[in-house]
């Protein structure tokens, strides 16, 4: 049995022995209290011991007994405790038949605490017409009046029946009903109540997971701004300072032997200092509000000038493979970005690691569908200047900027011992001389 089918159980225990226990104790009490009132008129009370007494004793007994069924069948006992008393009246009227009344109470009390007011009705009314025809036939036989026959006897005393039924069934009825209102009226509020603090709670949570939300996109933002600088900052150092490294070991090497050759790459090392100091400028334009930033953007054409200015460090030579279109049409402006960079970077790369190889550059430019740059060198001729410990940044950061525009990377050695670095893209649009491009089957 359950913990909460057992305190039930208990309770209805104790109901019907506390019902038993008062019922008797008014039986055995009432004769001597009322003998003891000196006031009192002498009203005749059944002998104890006695078969009306004891008829009467036995019904209250049984009236209690029944309320132990009153949580599994409370209508069924409540009829049934109502039609005892009808019973005793006819066999054993007595004096203090208003005793049956009080189980009768108890019962309308539990059946109303647990069946539905529209599903008691019926048997609160039976009960109640029970209770008023018990005590009209009790007071008709103590009085004598059903001597003049049944019908005129009831029709006389039914008035008191009337009142009992009221008193034992109707009175209790309405309080109960009152109590249980009172007690749903309560519950119901305390439900709204924590209904309140959940909503209160859920929303809560909910802000606080937007708020989550929203510091996560801020800092996948800041992460993407913070990978943006390093890339960029990367590309100015290996491409300008490397180039300044390199020269200057040359200038080093020529300020004693070929003093006209040595102040010519001074001045290259001013250049690409000042280069530096340009950059720089722009990208610190770009990341402070209150200073504007003009910054051009660089392109496919702009790789003709990097190579040119990579010649002064690498044998680097250029080959442009152009179409029926001009240079680099339909290809966007980051998309070009990208392409720039990465040959930026490999030219830089060339610089470093392989120093004396020779270097070619290719733009191919003939698929109207992408773009191919691409930067191979050979076998390194002399020993490598330099290179950072940390290595690898160059690498990563051209593959981050082709996965940011779509395009395709392929870096890797060659066979011979060189290096080679391929971008392909695609284009956002067909180039203005594709013949595909003016035909009704792509506009539409």
């Amino acid at each position: 049995m359950a913990p909460a089918d057992a305190r039930t159980g208990r309770t209805d225990v104790l109901v019907a022995v506390g019902t038993a226990v008062l019922s008797v104790g008014l039986l055995l009490g009432l004769p001597p209290l009322d003998a003891a009132d000196p006031d009192s008129v002498g009203v005749r009370y059944p002998e104890v011991g006695g078969v009306p007494w004891t008829l009467l004793a036995v019904a209250l007994l049984a009236q209690s007994a029944v309320l132990l069924a009153a949580r599994r069948a409370p209508r069924v006992a409540l009829v049934v405790i109502a039609a005892l008393p009808v019973a005793l009246a006819a066999t054993a009227p007595s004096t203090l038949f208003g005793l049956t009344a009080l189980p009768v109470v108890v019962a309308v009390v539990l059946a109303a605490l647990r069946v539905p007011l529209p599903r008691l009705w019926p048997t609160v009314t039976l009960a109640a017409v029970l209770v008023a025809a018990g005590t009209a036939i009790e007071w008709g036989e103590a009085s004598g009046a059903l001597r003049g026959g049944v019908l005129r006897g009831l029709t006389a005393t039914i008035g008191q029946g009337v009142l009992q039924a009221v008193g034992a069934v109707g009175l209790p009825l309405v309080v109960t009903l009152i109590v249980r209102s009172r007690r749903e009226l309560r519950a119901a509020r305390r439900d709204e109540a924590a209904a309140r603090t959940a909503e209160a709670d859920a929303r809560t949570a909910e802000a606080a997971a937007v708020s989550r939300e929203q510091d996560a996109r801020v800092d996948a933002a800041v992460s993407r701004e913070r990978a943006a600088m390093a890339r960029e900052l990367h590309d100015i150092a290996a491409h300008h300072l490397s180039g300044i490294a390199l020269m200057s070991a040359v200038v080093d090497r020529q300020i004693d032997t070929d003093p006209d050759r040595a102040h010519e790459g001074v001045r290259q090392v001013r250049e690409q200092s000042t280069a530096v100091l340009e950059d720089l400028r722009r990208l610190v334009g770009l990341l402070r509000d209150d200073a504007p930033a003009e910054r051009a953007v660089e392109t496919v054409t702009g790789i003709v000038d990097l190579v040119e200015q990579a010649r002064h460090r690498t044998d680097v030579e250029l080959v442009v493979l152009e179409g029926d279109h001009p240079l680099a049409d339909g290809i966007g402006p980051l998309t070009q970005l990208v392409a720039y960079r990465t040959v930026q970077e490999a030219l830089a790369n060339v610089a470093l690691h392989a120093a004396g190889a020779a270097c070619t550059v290719t733009v191919d430019d003939r698929d109207p569908a992408h773009l191919t740059v691409r930067v191979e060198n050979g076998v390194p001729t002399a020993p490598s200047v330099g290179s950072s410990p940390a290595g690898g940044n160059g690498l990563r950061g051209m593959r981050e900027r082709a996965e940011l525009v779509g395009a395709r990377l392929q870096a890797g050695p060659t066979g011979p011992g060189g290096w080679v670095v391929e971008l392909v893209t695609g284009r956002e649009a067909p180039p203005a001389s594709d013949p595909s491009a003016h035909g009704p089957e792509v506009a539409g």
